[in-house]
């Protein structure tokens, strides 16, 4: 696995802002053996991150990001045809997580409904995430989910 170390911007003066990103990306090939593909490659970054850069990572983070990665790659494959992007970056005290797929339809988390099997990813997915962008891209959209490195409560979002 390739992780990519970048600077941040440089500031007045030449100096770097002290700002970081760690960063590895897959191509998967959008059958259903890339969920376990992805879930594998996640932990793997993290596992990475933490023994070779000395980031600090929580265990509910990497049973966080386990479960995002499952829910978006397992949504792209149920609603889109073909390949999939998977993006790991650590940026601060964040992993952000993207998944790029086909189908420009943004997701929505539906209403309660204690009668319906399935379709509960993106809920699930909020109620964990410190943050959620979905876009569209020229081409499909790029689902973006922020998980705290760290287990602190402050630094998870209020749902």
């Amino acid at each position: 696995m390739e992780v990519v170390q970048e600077r941040g911007p440089v500031e007045e003066g030449g100096e770097a802002s002290g700002s970081w990103a760690l960063q590895t990306s897959a191509a998967l090939e959008g059958d259903s053996a890339c969920i376990a593909q992805a879930r594998h490659l996640a932990a793997d970054f993290l596992v990475l991150v933490r023994d070779k850069h000395g980031v600090q990572v929580a265990q509910r983070t990497q049973d966080i990001v386990a479960l995002v990665v499952s829910a978006l790659v397992t949504n792209a494959l149920k609603y889109a045809p073909g390949p999939v992007l998977l993006i790991l970056r650590i940026e601060s005290q964040t992993v952000k997580i993207s998944v790029w797929d086909s189908d420009p339809v943004l997701p929505t988390a539906r209403a309660a409904d204690a009668g319906r099997v399935g379709q509960h990813g993106v809920e699930i997915v909020l109620s964990v995430a410190a943050s959620f962008e979905a876009r569209k891209d020229i081409v499909g959209k790029s689902i973006t989910v922020g998980v705290t490195l760290l287990d602190l409560p402050e630094a998870r979002r209020a749902n």
